[in-house]
């Protein structure tokens, strides 16, 4: 493992700190990149009143008091800035030693921490829409980042299996559509879920009109609770037809979530009367108003009086609330969670607070696990309202990807329209699925945006294709290196201006990688991906590589394989493909 050459200099700021003024050891150094030299300080200007001088004079003494080979130069600037440049033989030592080693030098920070992931939970016998992809691109992402930095991933996939709606459709399908159900020739084929979730709705509809028919639903639901195996049957077709269409679009997606990952309300439902004997029993949750409900301790509604979070109804039913705190307690306790993050959107924030609260009173969630909402703003259409289509209803998230693909074989059509077929297509899925992925990830998590699809699929600008673009061009310039030697780093020889930024931006990839894991913020990632992107391109129309003579050669091509495995790591983390050609 390599530490970064931030990493070192702000070691040694922090040493010079503690050397120039005893009494400042262990004071956060504030060393970041700038853009008049490679590092700046801003330490003195925030200690100088500890010190009992001017943020000049004790910025004087820190730089007399810095060591290190790293750095050229020290020198103080305006009222108290340290001004830190890299030595260049800094710099191609860094590019060496990252080039040798496999995983880029990358330190595994999250090591032997369990973190599970709770991210996507489509519904069962619905499609899933665009409502969908926030949670399920974040998720995954994050999970990529954390498992790359040495963490013991766990990915939950909290399907919406169980419930009222299944005895509802099961009930419809039995009366209406049985026997096309059974012939799988329903609708095109009950393969299709589409087909499931046209009949949901019917089932609905029916369910809202006729008061016989919800009162059979109701029958329904508790045979399928009581595990009637004639009713089980059924409800194991329709989840087994539901996890091959999310399957499909996983795959299509890129997506790491596998069926072993899936563990849905049904895998609790025998948990939840436990769960709510215990809470009882330890004065945790009390009978209201026929209900069991826990009164939280810190959350109040708009009258002032504690929210409650709801465990059995007056019908002796349980609900989501229930199921979260036995979905908490089994990866706190089952699966020995240190850390659990839920990728949901925002408008969950107070039942996570009142689900994570209630589990802390019962004992359930030691001090020492974490427990974070990450949560996630809307998918917007063009008229700022969240993505529809034109009659009202959400986007499948299927018809999505299909537009965005389209697109995509468009502007590959324009750009080279003589492109065999074949290749055209290949080129116009990964352009236009990593484009979808891009344009979600590159957004601040907690912020919304709009669903653009022509901006998406550009090659230019701070999107997908730009970076699948600039990782095919270098792959083609190292292409046409094959069958001359190995590069071979001189970290004696000089250092251009283009070589510097582009080296220091590689030298930053581990750093993102730990901000993304600290800050949950993928976005992070893809700026860091496409400022180094347009590092190379610096680098590359201002230093020959192919043509130039050694030790120039040399050091050039070693910086063109590396920044081609780090953009192709990078996209791999943000689980987009990194194409060879395009």
């Amino acid at each position: 493992m390599t530490s970064s050459l931030l990493a070192e200099v702000s070691g040694a700021v922090a040493d010079g700190i503690a050397a120039a003024h005893p009494a400042l050891t262990g004071a956060d150094p504030l060393v970041r990149p700038s853009e008049r030299a490679d590092f700046q300080s801003g330490a003195a200007l925030a200690l100088a009143r500890r010190a009992g001088l001017s943020p000049g004079e004790l910025a004087g003494r820190v730089a007399a008091s810095v060591r290190t080979n790293a750095l050229a130069d020290v020198r103080v600037s305006g009222p108290g800035f340290l001004e830190l440049t890299v030595a260049p033989d800094a710099v191609w030592r860094r590019v060496a030693g990252r080039a040798a080693q496999a995983g880029l030098g990358v330190p595994r920070v999250e090591a032997g921490r369990r973190t599970v992931i709770d991210y996507s939970a489509p519904n069962i016998a619905k499609e899933m829409h665009v409502g969908h992809l926030r949670s399920t691109i974040i998720g995954d992402c994050l999970a990529r980042v954390l498992d790359r930095l040495g963490a013991d991933v766990v990915r939950q996939n909290h399907l919406g299996d169980w419930g009222t709606q299944f005895g509802m459709l099961i009930q419809y399908l039995d009366e209406h559509a049985d026997a096309a159900w059974r012939r799988g020739d329903l609708a095109g084929g009950v393969s299709s879920v589409s087909a499931l979730d046209g009949l949901y709705r019917a089932a609905r509809a029916r369910f809202d009109a006729d008061a016989a028919f919800a009162g059979r639903s109701r029958e329904r639901v508790v045979a399928l609770q009581s595990g009637d195996p004639a009713t089980v049957a059924v409800w194991r077709e329709i989840v087994a037809e539901s996890e091959a269409a999310f399957r499909r679009l996983y795959d299509r997606l890129g997506v790491l979530l596998t069926p072993a990952d899936s563990a849905g309300e049904s895998f609790y439902h025998d948990r939840l009367g436990d769960v709510v004997d215990e809470l009882t029993r330890a004065g945790v949750a009390v009978v209201s108003d026929g209900a069991v409900v826990v009164f939280s301790a810190d959350e109040t509604g708009p009258d002032g009086s504690p929210v409650p979070l709801m465990l059995r109804k007056r019908d002796g039913g349980y609900g989501y609330d229930t199921t979260d705190l036995a979905t908490l307690r089994y990866r706190v306790a089952e699966l020995h969670a240190d850390r659990i993050l839920y990728v949901v959107d925002a408008r969950q924030a107070l039942h996570f607070r009142l689900v994570a609260g209630t589990a802390r009173r019962a004992g359930w969630l030691p001090d020492g696990v974490e427990v974070t909402h990450v949560s996630f703003g809307t998918v917007l259409g063009p008229d700022g309202r969240p993505f529809r289509t034109r009659a009202g209803d959400t986007v499948t998230l299927g018809s999505l990807l299909d537009a965005a693909v389209e697109r995509a074989r468009a502007v590959v059509a324009e750009k080279n329209p003589s492109l065999d077929p074949a290749e055209a297509d290949r080129i116009a899925e990964l352009t236009g699925i990593g484009a979808v992925k891009y344009a979600e990830l590159s957004t601040s998590r907690t912020k919304d945006y709009t669903f653009d699809v022509d901006r998406m699929v550009s090659f230019s600008g701070n999107t997908g294709g730009y970076l699948q673009y600039a990782h095919a061009r270098i792959a083609a310039i190292l292409r046409r290196a094959e069958g001359g030697p190995d590069p071979v780093v001189d970290v004696t020889a000089a250092l251009h201006p283009a070589e510097r930024a582009l080296g220091l931006a590689l030298d930053g990839f581990g750093d993102t990688l730990a901000d993304v894991a600290a800050t949950l913020e993928p976005h992070r990632l893809c700026t860091y991906l496409y400022d180094t992107a347009r590092a190379f391109t610096d680098f590359y129309e201002a230093c020959p590589v192919l043509a130039a003579p050694e030790p120039e050669h040399g050091n050039r091509l070693a910086l063109c394989r590396l920044t081609a495995a780090t953009l192709r790591e990078g996209l791999r983390l943000l689980g987009i493909a990194a194409p060879e050609r395009m």
